[in-house]
């Protein structure tokens, strides 16, 4: 664990700012627009409405954030991480069918999140129709908002190339000063209505649900108050679990101090409707409006920043999982939890700007927001099930009533959000298509693992040696290395000695399987020895963390000098001339799977492994993918033959044999 990871284990300063910073955009945006699409919701504003729409944001941040995500949730950490992934990796082996909620969960929270930079950024310029002089200007759909939202938001994207070491330490004091603005704007409101803090009484918001003409439907923009809360999760491993909780606190005091004092500001105006204006803004003192548009921008530009962050630290553990094609995978700073997957980045813009364009206003964006989150919620609360109860080992009649309560909420919440279903067809073949892709990959290498036998290498260790010292045939290489998946060391794959013996038989010095072991732990970066047949056959185990990229060139190369160095290999004897720096003179044999024509499947399997060659030729190689150059490797193309074609009955016709 190095020393940026292991700092954040602790509560310090540095890490509740950074948690600030990183952790709360999303939620920490939500009074820009929360109140607001309430009201306009709800219809004639009055008291009940009011009180009941505080009373409804109050106890959703209590049960749904607070109870569920940052005191249970929290504890299912996997080594420090987080997110539906970790989580996933958590209770695996407790049933095969859990792949379900993982790529459900984890599909529906990537699809929402091309959402939340547009309605970020979007209700943060449109503040600037509550200027002076900017109010015919600036009109909320109108082209002007719209061009400055995706400048900002190409720009964003743009910047990701170069990662976010430069201003990621302003991120924490900005979003500390974007909360204690919150706090102070809400208290201003507050002083002349105290009487607004009757409203956190659990009654009014029954009595908005039960007894208001739109009553439940309107929990579908009361849900907009938590959106944020699976994210808070994901970024678990960036900060801590304990900065999390300690920061939660100041967070949630602030949020629903303003959601407060925009109530008490709504009540005062005594109308019985919002007439265009956003409370959030209408709090702010005249002289103020300037810098507070101006803070609200850069908390916006922060949530995006943090969403972003988020979805590629999403990809790259569902690459590691299996779950996801390789993709190009960067590293743009030094930090390790930093990562950029350009392919993600530019969909991800792709997505935002289609939005903006789509929607043009914060408003409309609101109504189609939130259902994809409320299924990344149940599904998790599904995995949470198994945790609690098979790994932390709870009773059972605990397990069943924190589940009764989390699925109760989110039930209603779904159900609330599911008339959006009509409003944001627009992001379902973006969720569909993120979700088939998760579901193909990783059947269709379970289907593809299926045909990987294995058989006993000791066995042929001879033949290996034989093969080695024989010098009538042409020798390929001095290293011939092989990736093998074979677990144990005794075993091999046919495929790998069907490559050293038939068709041109390979001749090499040293033939070296090197085997790829993913572990829980992020960070793992260790290696393992064994010699076989008298140094001829060497296997060498990298255990590698689920965030650790696999340059496999780079750290063979590290392997061999190693083990020169400490004698364990003594290859400068046999070859005097070669230097360890310029250890040149190997080979990887890489693997390509092609599917066969002699395969006749059923229709399932036929879409899949299809599918799966299809999406393939998009993929990074395994050559670009394991850090390896074109002229390190040898690329063999393998005919998958899953299921032979039969019933093909040929009867001979004739034989003529001619002298």
């Amino acid at each position: 664990m190095d020393a940026h990871h292991h700092h954040f284990k602790k509560i310090t300063t540095a890490g509740l700012l950074i948690a600030l910073g990183i952790i709360y955009g999303d939620i920490g945006t939500s009074p820009l627009y929360t109140f607001q699409t309430i009201m306009n919701e709800g219809g004639v504003i009055d008291e009940q409405l009011v009180f009941g729409a505080i009373s409804c944001i109050f106890w959703t941040l209590t049960l749904q954030t607070t109870f569920k995500y940052v005191i249970i949730t929290l504890n299912a950490d996997n080594k420090g991480e987080g997110g539906v992934f970790s989580l996933y990796a958590l209770v695996r082996r407790f049933g095969p069918k859990l792949v379900f909620p993982a790529i459900i969960g984890a599909g529906t929270l990537l699809a929402d999140g091309i959402i939340t930079p547009p309605i970020t950024v979007t209700s943060a310029i449109e503040g600037l129709n509550m200027v002076k002089g900017l109010n015919n200007v600036i009109v909320p759909g109108n082209s002007l908002v719209v061009e400055i939202v995706l400048v900002i938001i190409l720009l964003l994207f743009i910047f990701q190339r170069f990662g976010t070491k430069v201003v990621g330490g302003a991120f924490g004091p900005i979003m500390f000063l974007w909360f204690l603005m919150l706090g102070v704007l809400g208290i201003s409101q507050i002083i002349h209505y105290p009487y607004i803090f009757h409203a956190l009484n659990p009654k009014y918001g029954l009595a908005l649900l039960i007894e208001h003409p739109k009553g439940f439907w309107l929990l579908g923009a009361v849900f907009l108050c938590t959106t944020g809360a699976e994210a808070l999760y994901s970024d678990l491993g960036h900060c801590g679990k304990k900065n999390i909780q300690i920061s939660w606190i100041f967070v949630k005091i602030t949020l629903i101090l303003n959601y407060l004092g925009q109530g008490a500001w709504t009540l005062l105006q005594n109308k019985s409707s919002l007439g265009g204006a956003n409370p959030f803004f209408a709090i702010v003192p005249h002289w103020f409006l300037l810098p507070s548009i101006f803070i609200a921008t850069c908390a916006s530009i922060i949530a995006s920043q943090a969403l972003i962050s988020g979805s590629f630290t999403l990809i790259s553990e569902a690459i590691s999982l299996n779950f996801w094609p390789k993709v190009t995978v960067k590293f743009p700073t030094n930090i390790r939890g930093q990562i950029y997957i350009p392919s993600i980045n530019w969909i991800l813009c792709a997505g935002c700007f289609l939005v903006v364009l789509y929607f043009r206003t914060s408003e409309s964006m609101t109504a189609a927001y939130g259902f994809s989150i409320t299924i990344a919620m149940l599904m998790t609360t599904v995995l949470m099930f198994y945790f609690l109860r098979y790994v932390k080992h709870y009773p059972l009649w605990v397990v069943s009533l924190i589940m009764v309560l989390f699925i109760a909420v989110e039930s209603s919440f779904f159900v609330a959000n599911a008339v959006k279903i009509v409003k944001r067809l627009f992001f379902l073949v973006f969720e569909v298509g993120l979700i088939s892709t998760m579901y193909i990959w990783f059947n269709a290498r379970k289907i593809t693992n299926r045909f990987l036998s294995f058989i006993n290498l000791d066995k042929h260790l001879q033949e290996i040696k034989t093969l080695s010292n024989d010098r009538s045939v042409p020798k390929t290489t001095s290293h011939l290395i092989y990736l093998t998946k074979a677990d144990l060391p005794h075993q091999i794959e046919k495929r790998i000695l069907t490559s050293i013996f038939q068709h041109s038989p390979k001749r090499a010095d040293i033939y070296w399987l090197i085997h790829i072991e993913r572990t829980d732990e992020p960070y793992t970066m260790e290696y393992g020895v064994e010699e076989m047949n008298d140094g001829n056959v060497i296997r060498v185990d990298f255990m590698l963390g689920f965030r650790v990229q696999p340059r496999i060139g780079l750290m063979f190369r590290n392997v061999v000098k190693d083990m020169i160095q400490n004698k364990e290999l003594d290859i400068l004897s046999r070859f005097p001339a070669l230097a360890v720096e310029n250890l040149g003179n190997y080979k990887f044999v890489i693997f390509e799977n092609m599917l066969s024509y002699d395969n006749e499947f059923s229709v399932g399997e036929g879409f899949i492994l299809n599918s799966y060659f299809a999406i393939n030729k998009l993929a990074t190689s395994d050559s670009k993918a394991f850090g390896l150059d074109s002229s390190q490797t040898l690329v063999e193309k393998i005919p998958l033959v899953v299921t032979p074609k039969s019933g093909i009955h040929l009867k001979q016709a004739f034989y003529k044999k001619r002298e």
